[in-house]
This record gives structure tokens, C-alpha cells and sequence, in this order.
């Protein structure tokens, strides 16, 4: 049966000044961070419908029964604010929905929630993912920092299993290197399935909340963080399948 997947985030819009003598002119890129793992899921049993950032101020649910079309809720590389500052509120002074505590609302009526790590995800660079101390943060099997919670590996940094589970069926041979992963403290209730070697930060993490459930991967879905080499790794695609049979194996 098909479950359909919404992923919010992973895009970013750069823009250049090019200066070439006495002149100049400006640029704007847009890039999407999702390709390889859209790429990965194409002929699963999963449907994901990716919604980037510039679009989920104003087109993420509003409602609780709005929110409920979908089997599992992914937030990678999307700030706390894209969320909370509906147009309708940053734009017109109106009142709108809380979309943090509406997430909440949906994992705990059932809903499955996972948190890729990135520049804006947790608590984020100069801490403006802001994630911390929300209603998102309270399903999590992680807290967040108070901090920027970024760690940047350039060396290359491994992961390191802590227990069996399901998440981590069926993953061949040695996992690739991974480039760096936000810092973030074990909820109590949350359960570690693995962390960073040698430095036991964790790297994958999962809890059952009320009548749902909320996983996390504390590094990228894509670069910087997740090199070339992992995302060809046979074992990325099946991970991000564990990952989402665990969080709607009650949907």
C-alpha cells in the first residue's frame, strides 16, 4: 500500500555579486538538497511530495485534519520561523494557526515525524533553527542545544551502532564517512540506535510519543554534511526505508 511522505525544506536560494572591473551585476540560484534522496525513494512504496522552504511559510497545513493526509512528516534544513511566520501573520498582522504545536498535535493523534539535521534544523547555525524549548522539540527523541549546534568533521567522521532495531535492518557493509551533524543532548524517552564514533553525539535516534512516533538523523539527507560516497552507498536508500516503515508502521 502506498503512504505518502510530505518533506519540508531542503532548498535554498543563493545570490552572487559579480564584479568585473568597473562593472557589476547579481545572480540568484535556486538549489534543491533533496534530489538524491527523492531519487532514492522514486519506485518505493513511498510517495513523497517535497515542499521547499521558500514555499512552506504559506502552503504548510494549517489544520490538524489537514496535516493527517500524510503517513510521516519530514523537516530537513527549515527553520522554526518558516513555520510560525505564516504570510497572513508576518505580512498582515493577523492571527493564524501555531503550525509547531499543530506538528505536536499530529504526532501524538498517530502521526510520524523525522528531523534531518542540517544548518537550519534543530537549533542551527548562530542557533537560528531555533527548535528548541517548541512543541516540535517536546515529540523528539532529542533536545536541542541552546547553541549554534553545528559540528563540522572535514576529516570525515563514521557512525557507530549502539543496539539492534529495526531501523537498522538489512544495511550492507561499512556505513560511508559523513562531513558533519548538529549536536543535540538524548531525551530520556528517546531510545539511541547510533552516534557519532568517538565522540558520542548522537547520530540516530527514535521514540514513540503518545499514539505516534519521531525519529531523528542528526546529519544531512544530501551535501555538505552527506557526501557523494554515502549517497551512492547501496545502503542510503534502505536506510531512509527502515526509517520511514518504523514511523508509520502504525499508520
Amino acid at each position: 500500500m502506498q503512504k505518502n511522505i510530505l518533506l519540508v525544506g531542503e532548498s535554498w536560494t543563493s545570490t552572487s555579486t559579480h564584479i568585473k572591473g568597473f562593472d557589476q551585476f547579481a545572480t540568484a540560484t535556486w538549489h534543491s538538497g533533496a534530489t538524491d534522496f527523492l531519487a532514492a525513494l522514486a519506485d518505493s512504496q513511498y510517495a513523497v511530495t517535497h515542499m521547499p522552504a521558500h514555499a512552506a511559510a504559506a502552503e504548510f497545513p494549517t489544520t490538524l485534519q489537514a496535516l493527517q493526509q500524510w503517513d510521516a512528516i519530514i523537516l530537513s534544513d527549515v527553520g522554526a520561523n518558516t513555520l510560525l511566520l505564516h504570510p497572513d501573520t508576518w505580512l498582515k498582522s493577523r492571527r493564524t494557526a501555531n503550525r509547531l504545536t499543530l506538528i505536536h498535535d499530529y504526532v501524538a493523534a498517530g502521526g510520524g515525524l523525522m528531523m534531518v539535521g542540517g544548518y537550519y534544523s534543530f537549533q542551527g547555525i548562530n542557533g537560528g533553527a531555533r527548535y528548541r524549548n517548541t512543541a516540535v522539540e517536546k515529540v523528539l527523541p532529542v533536545r536541542c542545544l541552546a547553541w549554534d549546534d553545528r559540528i563540522e568533521t572535514p576529516e570525515g567522521c563514521y557512525a557507530e551502532v549502539q543496539e539492534a532495531h529495526a531501523v537498522l535492518n538489512d544495511l550492507p557493509g561499512e556505513w560511508p564517512w559523513l562531513l558533519g551533524y548538529n549536536e543535540v543532548e538524548m531525551q530520556p524517552q528517546g531510545k539511541l540506535l547510533a552516534t557519532v564514533a568517538g565522540s558520542g553525539h548522537p547520530l540516530l535516534a527514535v521514540r514513540d510519543y503518545q499514539q505516534g512516533r519521531s525519529l531523528v538523523w542528526t546529519s544531512d539527507m544530501s551535501a555538505h554534511w552527506l557526501p557523494e560516497e554515502f549517497a551512492q552507498w547501496p545502503g542510503y536508500r534502505q536506510l531512509w526505508i527502515n526509517c520511514l516503515d518504523w514511523l508509520t508502521e502504525r499508520a
